[in-house]
């Protein structure tokens, strides 16, 4: 990813790392060892999914496409109350079957229930994110983070998500700030999702104003701000978010954006988005003022799969001038460090993880990148037997 495709090339690998790149005459010459020959393929970093909820593998196919983002929220909270944690549990892990299967080698999965954890089988990177919610119980943020904190000290790699600015308290975004800060933990959470959330805070209107209201959300932080203007006041800005959505924004937020420092990452979920029938993605003018973009599959209640080659397709189509060696980067260089992970994953490079995949690919064709970005099969997983089995 950090240079022109290689023809015919190799990578050599020991424990688990990348030992060396380069035309494939060149490595044998500098490396001993066993040789698998692929054939016609392209090897290519493993993807990353940097937005995930596999709580809700289980939700694939059985919402109806809703009206509106708070009739979606209320056949969520509808589907989940005939779930057991035994079913969380199991959604969870076919999750990572599928996603492995597609391709991807590490995640950003959030979960509303970072206890399961133990009982869950990662067969990837997991960055977990333990989701929070407040809105009925705005007292207790400071308990509900230690005891989410506890929960994630079963996953390798972990962060807070408090939900989202219409769900989550201000004092639960500082609690999380102040324990990611302490701890050197990620941070996430959801913001300018929908038309709705826009209406709920900057015209103290719409179904998802009426929603919150009528679960007892006190609305007095509503009317006369944006989404984005609502976290910004609350949110610890010393250390980059992972942002997830990012879908609609007024002109004077490109402003505060531009003087954003440092700057958030981004995850666009291209599916989840058409499925909302959001506007489009503002992708040319995030990219502009620097911000880091990645691509994610949100959850199957408003996907179709957890396959990212389904994503950077979509993608493509919506933003056919986007090249597609930038389309690429999203689920790899790009998600990697949206991931904190820069030096790991998302490169063929020396000294970084060998979880690749490889896609076939025939000399005849002359755009191997848009040959890669509009697969439509499924790639070898782990070519060269290295993944980890969690």
């Amino acid at each position: 990813m950090d240079g022109p495709p290689i023809e015919d090339g190799a990578v050599a690998i020991r424990d688990g790392r990348i030992q060396d790149v380069g035309p494939a005459g060149e490595v044998r010459t500098r490396n001993a060892g066993k040789i698998r020959d692929l054939g016609d393929f392209a090897l290519l970093p493993g993807l990353i999914n940097a937005h995930c909820h596999l709580d809700y593998t289980c939700l694939r196919g059985r919402l109806q496409r809703p009206r509106s983002f708070a009739e979606w929220i209320r056949a969520i909270n509808a589907a989940k109350a005939d779930l057991a944690p035994a079913d969380y549990v199991a959604s969870i892990n076919r999750g990572f079957v599928e996603a492995r299967r597609f391709g991807t080698v590490a995640m950003a999965n959030l979960t509303a229930f970072p206890e399961l954890i133990p009982q869950t089988r990662p067969l990837l990177r997991t960055t977990w994110f333990a989701e929070l919610l407040d809105v009925r119980d705005q007292a207790g943020a400071t308990a509900l983070v230690e005891r989410s904190l506890k929960s994630l000290e079963a996953g390798e790699h972990a962060g807070l998500c408090p939900h989202a600015p219409f769900t989550a308290s201000r004092e639960l975004y500082q609690c999380c700030a102040r324990a990611t800060r302490d701890r050197g933990l990620c941070l996430t959470t959801h913001l300018a999702e929908s038309r709705e959330e826009m209406a709920m805070f900057r015209d103290a209107s719409g179904p998802l104003y009426d929603f919150m209201r009528e679960i007892g959300r006190e609305m007095g932080d509503c009317g006369g701000r944006t989404p984005l203007e609502h976290f910004l006041s609350m949110a610890e800005a010393s250390r980059p978010w992972l942002i997830a959505h990012l879908n609609e924004l007024s002109e004077d937020d490109f402003l505060l954006l531009a003087r954003a420092q440092p700057r958030f990452h981004v995850v666009h979920c291209q599916r989840s988005h058409r499925y909302f029938g959001n506007g489009v993605f503002p992708f040319a003018r995030l990219r502009a003022l620097g911000f880091n973009i990645a691509l994610g599959t949100d959850s199957l209640a408003s996907n179709d799969d957890l396959n990212l080659f389904a994503e950077m397709r979509q993608f493509r189509k919506t933003f056919p001038e986007v090249a597609p060696e930038e389309i690429l980067a999203l689920t790899t260089r790009n998600a990697a460090l949206a991931l904190g992970q820069g030096d790991v994953l998302g490169c063929l490079a020396p000294n970084l993880s060998s979880d690749m995949v490889a896609v076939p690919f025939s000399g005849l064709r002359k755009d191997l990148f848009d040959a890669i970005v509009t697969f439509e099969g499924e790639p070898l997983p782990d070519p060269v037997g290295t993944a980890r089995e969690n």
